[in-house]
């Protein structure tokens, strides 16, 4: 193998949905149903890295993710990669003088901190970094909200990390989903207080794959009709609104009653979807208990599809919340991850039963403690090496 290889590296962050996507109103183009909003999480903790790569010697496209060759023929995949090749030959188009990378092929090179599959948005962060990565390799000019399009079309919510901080992803209106893009609300910097504890419950693949559930409930449920031409747009605007405020009793309240109803829809679905377990239920009435002895949301929680939870809190709250987790759940594995989680003592507040604890130290393997972060960055790291091969 002879010959340059041209390469660009990006990481791109995992976003977890406070007012969720289900349902799609073209499954190709990735077109949802509702509008959605999430938290973009810090890539400290989790995150995507992808090197794009590019030369003339690459005999066809090729795919590694995690050590592992994926096929490049998927349709989402095709979708991306077609779209960032047209941008690239209208660049090459307007001037003679660029190299004609849009006619070589692509490998690509892609690398997760996190369980893929296990109800962590592995693939947003996947379609996200590899949307960025590509860009940077070609570099296009196209914004994050029109990157986010292409993205889309590889994985829903993978348009949502294109941004940092606090992003909506506009359903938009038109057939050929060029209005369905994701903005952001807000940035990490205007809110920075809000943090995340992820509980993994289950690192285990998803028994219903989201793309299967989703469709299942669009094409079954009867509450869904109303799901997303009443309530979601209505919880839109008020968790806008509060995010944009920096109202966590209002954004934790919408966060947890629209996680609730997002399940109650799989569950109207036929058959009925289940990605909740006992663990899941045991997590949400404790969070429920706590928020009810201090009178106020002091953590929010979020399930997406999969049993996994996501709490949300402020800082200020962090000794609540820490406290009660490492009382309830001393020795699993992740609090020694960060330095500071040595200092804050087990604590549990009058009025929580300690019996719970027990099975939640069975259900609950690990912890990942996280905050809001920054969209996808630049890096200098890259994975492939210089015959065009992972490294």
């Amino acid at each position: 193998m002879t010959g340059k290889i041209y390469s660009a590296s990006t990481t791109a962050p995992v976003n977890i949905a406070t007012l969720k996507y289900w349902g799609k109103r073209d499954t190709k183009l990735n077109l949802p149903t509702n509008s959605s909003i999430s938290v973009t999480l810090s890539q400290d903790d989790l995150r995507t890295l992808t090197t794009a790569s590019a030369a003339e010697f690459f005999e066809s496209d090729k795919l590694w993710v995690n050590g592992k060759e994926e096929s490049v023929h998927g349709p989402r995949l095709v979708a991306c990669f077609t779209e960032l090749r047209a941008l690239r030959k209208t660049l090459e188009d307007a001037n003679p003088e660029l190299l004609a990378l849009s006619k070589y092929h692509l490998h690509i090179v892609s690398e997760n901190n996190f369980p893929t599959a296990a109800g962590l948005a592995s693939s947003a962060a996947g379609f996200a970094a590899l949307v960025q990565a590509v860009a940077k390799l070609y570099e296009l000019p196209q914004s994050p909200e029109e990157l986010s399009i292409i993205a889309r079309q590889g994985s829903g919510s993978a348009c949502r990390s294109l941004f940092g901080g606090y992003v909506a992803w506009e359903m938009g209106q038109e057939a050929d989903g060029s209005d369905s893009r994701a903005v952001q609300i807000s940035t990490q910097e205007a809110w920075p207080d809000m943090k995340a504890a992820i509980l993994v419950i289950s690192a285990s693949k998803k028994e219903t794959s989201s793309t299967v559930g989703m469709q299942t409930t669009v094409n079954t449920s009867t509450l869904f009709k109303y799901r997303t031409e009443v309530v979601v747009p209505q919880r839109f605007k008020e968790m806008s609104e509060a995010i944009v405020n920096k109202d966590f009793e209002t954004f934790g309240k919408l966060t947890m009653i629209d996680s609730n109803q997002f399940h109650a829809v799989c569950l109207d679905s036929s058959p009925p979807v289940f990605y909740l377990d006992d663990t899941s239920r045991l997590v949400i009435g404790l969070i429920e208990k706590v928020n009810k002895i201090y009178g106020r949301v002091v953590a929010a929680y979020t399930f997406d599809a999969g049993p996994n939870s996501v709490l949300y809190y402020l800082k200020k709250d962090e000794l609540i919340v820490l406290g009660l987790l490492k009382a309830a759940m001393p020795d699993i594995g992740g609090w020694d991850m960060k330095s500071y989680t040595a200092s804050i003592a087990p604590a549990v507040p009058d009025g929580v039963d300690p019996c719970s604890f027990e099975a939640l130290r069975e259900g609950v393997s690990r912890i990942i403690l996280t905050g809001v972060g920054p969209g996808p960055q630049k890096t200098d790291e890259v994975l492939i090496d210089g015959n065009g091969l992972p490294k």
